[in-house]
C-alpha cells in the first residue's frame, strides 16, 4: 500500500515538472511562431522594398535582393530600432511610416527613405533643389494632391522686383464648397542679396518681424493680411535667420469675405487645419547649407 501511494506521488511530480517545463517552453519560445502583431510592406529609394513583420519585442525582415533577418528591438529615442548582436543590420522605423536598414553602421543606409504603404508619408513628395550661388539647395516634402509650380516667382513688389521660389498649391478640391480661394499654397523664396534674412523683407507691408525657434530652427517671422473687392489675402512669411541665399518660407492665403455669399452657398474654410497642414509643410524643409 505505502507503494502504491509512493508511486502516485512520484506520477504526480513527474507530471508536474512536465507541465511547468511545458508552460516555461511555451512562454518562452511560442513567440516563434505566433503570429505578427503587424507587417507592412516598404517601397525604398532606387526601387528596393522590404517586407516587415512586427512581433512584441522583434521583427522578420525580408530585403527585396533575397536576404531575411529576424532582428530583436533595442531601446530608441524615437520610433522602433531593431539590430543583431553584432550590430552589423539595424532596421529602424519613424513615427512618420518611413523606415531605414543600416549595415555596418547606422551612418550607411543601403536601404533609405522607406516609404510604408498607406502611411502618411506615402501620401507625399519629395521636391528637390539643388544649390547654385543664387539658389539654395533644399529638400522639402508636400502631399501629392498639391499643385508644384517650380517656376514660380513672388510678383508683389512688381516686374522688376521679382522674388524667386517655389510654389506648392491647394487641389481645387481643397477650396470646393468653401470660400477657400485655389490659388492658396505655401511656397520656398530666396533672395540672393540680402544682407539680413529676416521676414519683413519678403512682405510689402510695413511690418515688424517676430522671432520664433521651432524644432532647433531660428525663424524671423513676418504676418501681413489685405482685403480688396470682397477677396482676403493672409501671408505668413518664415524666413530662416542665417540661411545663405536668405530663405523663406511663406504661407499665401486667399479666400473670400464669407457674408459676400448667398446664405448657405458656401461654408467657411477651416483656417487652423489649413495652417496644420503648411506647418508640417515647412517643417520638413532641410537646407543643404544654413
Amino acid at each position: 500500500m505505502n507503494w502504491n501511494i509512493r508511486t502516485i506521488f512520484i506520477g504526480l511530480f513527474v507530471l508536474l515538472v512536465i507541465a511547468v517545463g511545458g508552460y516555461y517552453l511555451w512562454n518562452k519560445l511560442g513567440s516563434s511562431n505566433a503570429a505578427p502583431i503587424s507587417s507592412a510592406t516598404y517601397t525604398c529609394d532606387t526601387g528596393k522594398t522590404i517586407q516587415a513583420s512586427f512581433y512584441e519585442k522583434s521583427v522578420k525582415i525580408s530585403l527585396s535582393d533575397g536576404r531575411e533577418y529576424s532582428l530583436p528591438q533595442v531601446v530608441a529615442s524615437t520610433g522602433e530600432r531593431y539590430t543583431n548582436a553584432e550590430q552589423s543590420i539595424e532596421f529602424s522605423t519613424g513615427d512618420d511610416g518611413t523606415a531605414s536598414i543600416g549595415e555596418g553602421s547606422s551612418d550607411i543606409q543601403t536601404y533609405s527613405n522607406c516609404v510604408a504603404a498607406g502611411s502618411d508619408a506615402a501620401q507625399v513628395n519629395t521636391y528637390t533643389s539643388q544649390a547654385a550661388s543664387s539658389t539654395p539647395g533644399f529638400t522639402i516634402k508636400y502631399p501629392k494632391s498639391f499643385t508644384l509650380n517650380d517656376s514660380y516667382a513672388y510678383d508683389a513688389f512688381g516686374p522688376k522686383k521679382l522674388i524667386s521660389g517655389v510654389k506648392f498649391t491647394i487641389p481645387e478640391t481643397m477650396a470646393t464648397g468653401t470660400n477657400l480661394s485655389d490659388d492658396t499654397g505655401v511656397s520656398v523664396e530666396w533672395l540672393p542679396n540680402a544682407k539680413n534674412c529676416t521676414g519683413d523683407i519678403f512682405i510689402q507691408a510695413d511690418v515688424k518681424p517676430q522671432s520664433l525657434t521651432e524644432n532647433g530652427v531660428e525663424y524671423s517671422v513676418a504676418t501681413s493680411s489685405d482685403a480688396a473687392a470682397g477677396n482676403r489675402y493672409e501671408e505668413d512669411v518664415y524666413a530662416i535667420v542665417g540661411s545663405k541665399p536668405c530663405t523663406a518660407v511663406r504661407y499665401f492665403i486667399h479666400y473670400g469675405a464669407i457674408e459676400n455669399y448667398p446664405a448657405g452657398a458656401v461654408t467657411a474654410f477651416d483656417e487652423p487645419a489649413l495652417l496644420a497642414q503648411f506647418d508640417k509643410i515647412r517643417q520638413s524643409l532641410v537646407l543643404a547649407t544654413q
